[in-house]
């Protein structure tokens, strides 16, 4: 894919090169929406956009505006041992790695602190809110709509009192505006016929949506920016080279040099090395992520959620996905299939029907920031870099609206998101 061309200035007279390091859907997007305030663009990326190579491709398909719940919530520390402790849990640390993972993982207990808590919510909701304006008009010039549904999002417990223990996590959503149903077990049947009877209560939210293929998703958006004369290059950024106003040049691998007038900077999980490069240390962490699929039809038509398990369920165009759970080992070590397995013996208990078909299992990297919520920000000591990285679990929820705030600050625009709580000094 690599189509020549270059877009027209648009009316302040910015009409210079922009490069975008990471193909993800965070990159793809904000390619669309440079090209459209007339920037020619280059996406560097060693992945084929949309392969199973990149963190997007795993994606639950979550497209939530309402999605403004942290990772890390009041409590959060009596759960960890026992999680940990749970071969099959939902957060597993590998011994050699926890020394490197340790200062992440206190400032994650930190950010659970109820002041911040409350900080990071209204952060997550300003960013999510306009996820589907974002994205539909992308998705129509690409020409797939099909792939934002709008069917809402069911949490499920086993027990009928389930949602009274996520009261704090209902009043936060209910505060940022998000509506909010609680379903007991008929109602539950009733929305969701394909899931079993073990499930007493559920906490449902209509407005939100999901995404049948995140991977095609990314894959039309790079389509589209390359008709429209983005360029793509199968590459890893090595290092930098320093101009007198931030920096001059990306040095690549393959021991090729382009030139910079702006750089975008959202290589997903690879993101905080090269921004130590340009200066900034930015705690961070690749949450390796799972999924297991399988191709079958339940007949599942929501996203649902194990709330007491916490893993996904996700209807996807080629069968049912399973994902969760979060693994801390570094970006080196091969993956460890047994928590994909895991998933799947999870999840066979929560359906009318059985899960037969063929099972492919996944891993992805995660780009975990401490707190939730990405950094998106001008590089402290190269101003002609902007950072839009670390949206973690949220990236396809985040991508659209960042993709347009990248657009906004490399056109000398003021963003549509107060960017204070992305900042990258925040830490």
């Amino acid at each position: 894919m690599s189509i020549q061309g270059m877009g027209q200035p648009d009316k302040s007279g910015i009409g210079r090169k922009v490069t975008v390091v990471g193909g993800g859907i965070v990159g793809v997007c904000s390619a669309n929406y440079l090209l459209r305030q007339g920037f020619e663009v280059e996406v560097i990326d060693p992945a084929l956009p949309g392969s199973e190579d990149q963190c997007s491709f795993g994606n639950a398909g979550g497209i939530c505006p309402g999605s403004c719940i942290p990772n890390s919530m009041p409590g959060v520390m009596k759960n960890v041992p026992k999680w940990l402790m749970d071969p099959e849990g939902p957060l597993y640390v590998r011994l050699a790695y926890l020394p490197h993972a340790l200062p992440w993982l206190l400032r994650f207990l930190e950010a659970s602190r109820k002041p911040r808590v409350e900080q990071i919510s209204a952060a997550m909701r300003s960013l999510h809110r306009m996820t589907f304006e974002c994205y539909e008009p992308l998705m129509k010039e690409a020409g797939c709509e099909e792939l934002l549904q709008k069917r809402g999002q069911l949490f499920v417990y086993e027990s009928a009192d389930g949602p009274a223990g996520g009261a704090y996590s209902l009043d936060l959503r209910r505060r940022h505006g998000v509506k909010v149903e609680i379903l007991n077990a008929d109602e539950i049947r009733q929305l969701e016929p394909a899931l079993s009877p073990i499930f007493k209560s559920a906490v449902y939210l209509p407005e939100q949506g999901q995404c049948p293929n995140p991977g095609r998703l990314v894959a039309k958006f790079a389509e589209n920016a390359a008709r429209r004369g983005a360029t793509f290059t199968r590459a890893r950024v090595r290092g930098f080279e320093k101009g007198p106003s931030g920096i001059a040049a990306v040095h690549l691998e393959n021991g090729e040099r382009r030139a910079i007038d702006q750089m975008v900077l959202s290589a997903g999980a690879w993101s905080a090395d090269l921004a130590r490069q340009l200066g900034d240390r930015i705690p961070f962490e690749t949450e390796r992520g799972y999924h297991t699929m399988i191709k079958t039809d339940t007949g599942l038509r929501i996203q649902t959620i194990s709330a007491d398990r916490k893993f996904v369920a996700s209807p996807m165009e080629a069968g049912l996905r399973i994902a969760g759970n979060v693994e801390f080992s570094g970006l080196k070590p091969p993956p460890n299939m047994f928590r994909a397995d895991a998933l799947l013996k999870q999840a066979r208990p929560m359906f009318n029907k059985p899960l037969e078909g063929e099972v492919t299992r996944w891993m992805g990297h995660r780009p975990g920031t401490p707190d939730s919520i990405p950094v998106i920000d001008r590089a402290t000591r190269a101003r002609n870099v902007i950072y839009a990285f670390g949206h973690g679990h949220q990236g396809l929820i985040g991508g659209s609206v960042t993709g347009k705030i990248v657009s906004e600050l490399a056109a000398g625009q003021t963003p549509s998101v107060d960017l204070t709580p992305f900042r990258v000094k925040r830490f």
